[in-house]
């Protein structure tokens, strides 16, 4: 069997780590990958948006099955394109992509089916925005409708903020055609949540629950980034949780978007809040989560081959989803600066000290070959450095230690991932 996986970042070397465990994986491809990818397939220098030349490639290589990562080319249409060049892959099509493309669709989704989510309006003008603003409750959130690498979310603590954010996302467009139009809805608060699941289109398998640190600092300061570290599971997703949710959430979303004639196949991640009220979904995405694939697909006893092939096949009901009774905590090492202004180009060592360490795992975000051959820095986020434990605290505690095994210079992470366990 053959397998090209489309994308170049940590999730995608926590996917194709997994893949390659399965025995009948005779070749890996990955387009474009990366330094740490390049290990375990073969990276090919085709970008995830080149759609007409991912086809081609694919049907050169008589590729068996196509797995597309990111946002992105799954909200464009990748999976579509793919089908229509007579290719088999693993997605869902742009027209339910969208539950991720946009927000405004999610939101109003959640509405017509009774979805529990945060009370909300949608502005497709500054000037509405800001006169709404005036007479809404403080604080309150701002969210670009579409896609924006997971940053376009601000959180205003008064009317100030709340008008500056307007300015930011509608008028400067800082995240671009994504800020064309706005979300504004109530701010909620409780513990966030992270649950990823398998969906075939009418049946949903749920993954083991996670949580994500997304602020660029200790304590939850800074900036908003694509995530700095994470831990699974999360020991606030309780059976009373996870009860509610099956009944009023996860299978519902999928009906919706059956309802809808937006047939779902692939991933979807689902973002919830624990309120006092009891769990809304703050978001979902149409994909596997980053970094949280890099916590729960080690924890995941299933050949993710043989659950990739049922979702498009439509047989996950025959699939009894495994975790380890285990946890896993993934630290983000970062270039200081991030996700602002950072420099490249680092060399970076002590990465061989990770394959031959049960339990510890190092997944590449953004890393590439120098000239010389060396790895060497090539984003914002370079590397998740992830380890297992027999629980939070044990994983968390190796997680922290395996960090010290590499080197490079501005290296940058947060010391507070996972420090929630402790108040669990």
């Amino acid at each position: 069997m053959k397998v090209l996986i489309v994308g170049g970042g940590g999730r995608e070397h926590a996917i194709a780590w997994k893949v390659a465990q399965n025995p009948s994986v005779e070749k890996l491809y990955c387009a474009p990958g990366n330094a740490g990818i390049a290990e375990v397939a073969e990276c090919v220098n085709i970008g995830v948006m080149e759609f007409d030349r991912l086809a081609a490639f694919a049907k050169e290589q008589a590729i068996d099955l196509v797995i597309v990562g990111p946002d992105d080319p799954l909200a464009a249409g990748a999976v579509d394109a793919l089908e229509a060049a007579g290719l088999r892959a693993f997605g869902p099509r742009a027209n339910a992509a969208i539950l991720e493309g946009s927000k405004a669709f999610s939101k109003d989704l959640m509405k017509k089916y009774n979805i529990p989510t945060a009370a909300y309006e949608t502005f497709d003008s500054a000037e509405a925005a800001l006169a709404y603003l005036e007479t809404a409750k403080m604080p309150i959130v701002l969210k670009a409708d579409g896609l924006a690498l997971g940053k376009g979310v601000l959180i205003c603590q008064n009317l100030e903020e709340a008008k500056a954010g307007v300015q930011e996302l509608m008028v400067d467009k800082q995240f671009g055609s994504a800020g064309n139009r706005i979300v504004i809805e109530e701010f909620m608060t409780g513990r966030e949540v992270s649950v990823l699941s398998f969906v075939d289109g009418k049946t949903i398998k749920i993954m083991t629950s996670a949580q994500d640190h997304k602020r660029a600092q200790d304590g939850d300061q800074g900036l908003n980034t694509g995530g700095m570290g994470t831990f699974s599971p999360s020991p606030f997703y309780t059976d009373e949780v996870d009860a509610f949710c099956k009944k009023y959430v996860y299978q519902a979303t999928v009906d919706a978007m059956k309802a809808e004639g937006r047939e779902f196949k692939g991933i979807i991640f689902f973002g919830l809040m624990l309120t006092a009220k009891g769990p809304r979904v703050l978001e979902y995405n149409a994909r596997f989560g980053d970094p949280e694939t890099q916590v729960v697909l080690p924890r995941m006893k299933n050949d993710i081959v043989e659950v990739f092939e049922a979702c498009i096949d439509g047989t996950l009901d025959q699939i009894d989803l495994e975790f380890e009774d285990n946890a896993a905590v993934c630290v983000v090492l970062a270039s200081d600066g991030y996700p602002e202004h950072y420099e490249k180009g680092f060399k970076i060592s002590g990465l061989d000290r990770f394959k031959d360490t049960d339990g510890y795992y190092v997944f590449h975000a953004g890393s590439k070959f120098d000239a010389d051959g060396d790895i060497v820095t090539n984003g914002g986020r370079v590397l998740g450095v992830t380890a297992t434990g027999r629980d939070l605290k044990q994983a968390r505690a190796n997680a922290y230690a395996a960090t010290e095994w590499v080197q490079f210079e501005n290296k940058y992470m947060r010391h507070d991932i996972g420090k929630a366990i402790d108040e669990a």
